[in-house]
């Protein structure tokens, strides 16, 4: 199966089943964004939805990228908002938003399927409006140096969803290059991975 295949397959049981990382995920969008406002946000790779709701909460309109038919018809059943706009799309090829019109873009747990930042981070700048802001919350790389990636838990068996491994200093130089200036870097816990390697790495940038 393609990456996208995978996603078809987890839609219809990725809210429901025992996940950690989607959870804190979520967690972690929520304290980094609590008193924030924006008049757009671009959420790229939206999923079934699961931070959608939240951004809705805190823009006047919002737009959900995703390349899973079935992911986002899960996110659909559950959101129904005139400020709200789904695309399928393949975040990794050139997006149909113009330019300058977005004030944050959001990849969460999305970006261990591309193999290449860059051209990912060029498209965000575009998009974005000067000083807008460029928010990633990522499986972190030393979870994955120890092997965790994406996975589909079944009845049956464990499917582990093809991935790349990106080291810090790729989120922060692709970025750079890409005319974004770090503001903040944060490494997530859950409540049971104390003493363990962080779950999620997260990093905030301003369009320069």
């Amino acid at each position: 199966m393609n990456i996208e295949q995978y996603y078809d397959t987890w839609a219809s049981t990725y809210d429901t089943v025992e996940n950690r990382t989607r959870d804190l995920d979520a967690i972690a969008v929520r304290s980094t964004f609590a008193n924030a406002r924006f008049s757009t946000i671009l959420e790229a790779g939206c999923g079934t939805g699961k931070n959608t709701s939240f951004w809705l909460e805190i823009c006047d309109r919002a737009i959900a990228l995703d390349f899973s038919s079935e992911m986002l018809a899960e996110a659909q059943k559950k959101l129904n908002s005139p400020n709200l706009e789904f695309q399928v799309a393949d975040i990794s090829k050139p997006w149909e938003i113009g330019d300058r019109t977005v004030d944050l873009v959001t990849f969460n747990l999305v970006l261990e399927h591309i193999q290449d930042l860059k051209p990912i981070f060029r498209e965000a700048s575009r998009v974005l409006k000067p000083s807008g802001k460029l928010f990633v919350c990522e499986l972190h790389p030393t979870r994955q140096y120890l092997g965790g990636r994406a996975e589909i838990k079944t009845t049956s068996n464990t499917l582990q969803i093809p991935s790349y491994v990106h080291p810090i200093s790729d989120f922060i130089e692709s970025a750079e290059e890409c005319g974004f200036s770090l503001e903040r870097l944060k490494e997530w816990w859950s409540d049971r991975d104390r003493n363990k390697p962080p779950r999620l790495l997260s990093l905030l940038w301003t369009k320069s």
